[in-house]
């Protein structure tokens, strides 16, 4: 049976960062949508929900966005607040937001603390000025250990999230980032390779010859000394881009999407899994209300997955967790399973122990060619 999720998009940002292709907005891009309305909205929203999937208690919840944080921290409270009247919320549920560390303060995170929320992930990127103007982020980077030190205190759990590979970033800048995260005592860690996305500024910026492009050799180097580094460190990994330093530490949210659980996507432009079924939201603010006022749940499309399309996610999503994917999924998928997973043995990129028994897990240099593993195990 499974369990049921939250999710709460925010999608406003002070500023667009280059390298983001996320459904956000600028105050300037939201033609008239007021971000006051926002909470009003997602009332409407969690009402025709529950309506939708009736009594299923949320076993984890997180706001992401855009910048939840720019929402005064009484209005997430608020949010909290609906998603627990219309649904419930287990005991001992993980409840986390995104932040960003120029928009939150000991009293903020105060408000958040007494709400109900017990986790904070900050959006670190980088602790190198020059790295972070590349990217365009505006924070001050002392403001994420200022910010993660108060919410330790405060008895959060902390993640902070690492992006490497921007343009011209260095394997000592890097280095600089990762010793200034392990710093913060924080207890987890995530940190994801750039992608350069087709549709953003910094894709027409390395198209023009403004920035270079991410070299993939160098990438692989940083995340190879990152697992080796974090290892030392005392971290763990149990997702290809997600260390924790206890296991009670890692995201269980995230863990929820990777193992195929329920969720309902809540917030313009939100994605949500339910029995089988895909849909997702409609993105801009001002369509997402227009929806919501004709009491309309604001998506634009969906799906039910086949049998095979089911088998297909699940390996798809498992391989990438330290655990690993059950052998017979592949078997149900792919004729030739025995011989890829062979091969995949023999070139070094699953365990072959672990193989013998049942499993792909993938190994560090499996990790790094993750896709071809998935595509080579699926037969495509």
């Amino acid at each position: 049976m499974s369990t049921f999720h939250g999710y709460v998009h925010v999608p406003f940002c002070k500023v667009r960062c280059g390298y983001c292709d996320f459904n956000t907005y600028t105050a300037t891009e939201l033609q008239g949508y007021p971000q006051t309305a926002f909470i009003s909205n997602l009332q409407v929203e969690i009402e025709l929900a529950k309506q939708s999937v009736g009594d299923r208690e949320l076993q984890t919840i997180f706001f992401g966005g855009g910048t939840p944080t720019l929402l005064p921290a009484n209005e997430l409270a608020e949010a909290l607040e609906l998603l627990q009247r219309n649904f419930g919320i287990a005991d001992g549920a993980e409840i986390t937001t995104e932040a960003n560390p120029d928009t939150v303060d000991e009293s903020y995170l105060k408000t958040l603390k007494s709400a109900g929320f017990n986790r904070l992930s900050f959006g670190m990127q980088s602790a190198v000025p020059e790295v972070l103007a590349t990217l365009e982020r505006t924070h001050n980077p002392a403001g994420v250990a200022e910010n993660v030190a108060i919410a330790k205190r405060l008895e959060f759990q902390t993640s902070v999230d690492l992006i490497y590979g921007a343009p011209g970033e260095t394997m000592e800048q890097w280095q600089e980032s990762v010793h200034a995260a392990l710093a913060m005592q924080t207890d987890h860690i995530s940190a994801y390779a750039l992608i350069v996305e087709p549709a953003t500024k910094l894709a027409r910026q390395i198209a023009s010859g403004e920035k270079p492009q991410p070299d993939e050799d160098l990438q692989a180097d940083k995340y190879e000394w990152l697992d080796y580094t974090l290892a030392e460190a005392g971290f763990e990994w149990y997702e290809l881009s997600n260390w924790s330093r206890e296991l009670g530490t890692a995201s269980r949210h995230n863990m929820a999407y990777w193992q195929g659980m329920d969720w309902w996507g809540f917030g313009p432009g939100a994605h949500s899994h339910v029995a089988g079924r895909r849909w997702s939201n409609v993105k801009h603010p001002t369509t997402y209300a227009k929806h919501l006022s004709e009491g309309q749940i604001p998506s634009i499309d969906g799906e039910l997955l086949s049998v095979i399309e089911q088998q297909e996610e699940r390996a798809m999503l498992e391989l990438r967790l330290k655990a690993g994917l059950q052998l017979d999924v592949v078997k149900s998928l792919n004729e030739s399973h025995a011989k890829a997973v062979s091969e995949l043995v023999a070139d070094g990129l699953i365990d072959g122990r672990q193989a013998l028994q049942g499993r792909a897990v993938l190994t560090l240099q499996g990790r790094l060619l993750a896709d071809f593993v998935l595509r080579k195990l699926l037969g495509l």
